[in-house]
């Protein structure tokens, strides 16, 4: 199964249409999965264009996003528990946030998001995973999104570009 990762998109309702780089790179994907901070619950709609979504809300999100995707989930895909957070909060970094929502829970991945900033790493045994933002760079130098592929094993691949139009 090959899964789209986007968080942190920051989009209003009024925009009409995701980057070119992103929608090219998307193409093929069998689900898309946001980690938050959508903003705009209209955004979703954007996605679906391409292909099914999963989801949840971030810290920016508002009801109306936290009512359609709610703040933490459990997915099981292709026979793997894969952990899905924004990963905001006030202690710790980000990632250990992430892994602490589901410590008792024992995913083989968490998905999250929050920081804008790429991370693709194992900590005791879970892949966690943050594509970055597709969006909103901040003190990266591209955008970015993530591809993850569920096979035997677990694979990703963080993918980056420079022009959001």
């Amino acid at each position: 199964m090959r899964l789209g990762v986007v968080s942190d998109t920051h989009m209003y309702n009024y925009a009409q249409q995701l980057p070119k780089a992103l929608v090219k790179g998307l193409q093929g994907v069998e689900l898309i999965i946001h980690a938050g901070d959508w903003v705009g619950v209209n955004i979703a709609t954007l996605f679906e264009q391409i292909a099914p979504v999963e989801g949840v809300a971030g810290n920016n999100d508002g009801e109306e996003i936290i009512q359609r995707f709610g703040r933490k989930k459990l997915l099981t895909l292709s026979g793997f528990k894969i952990g899905l957070v924004h990963g905001d909060g006030y202690k710790k970094t980000t990632e250990m946030r992430a892994f602490d929502a589901f410590h008792k829970d024992k995913p083989d991945m968490i998905l999250f998001g929050h920081s804008h900033t790429p991370f693709a790493e194992y900590h005791q045994g879970v892949f966690m995973f943050n594509p970055g933002s597709p969006t909103d760079k901040r003190k990266e130098p591209q955008y970015s999104y993530g591809i993850v592929d569920l096979d035997k094993t677990i694979s990703a691949r963080h993918f980056y570009y420079s022009d959001k139009q």
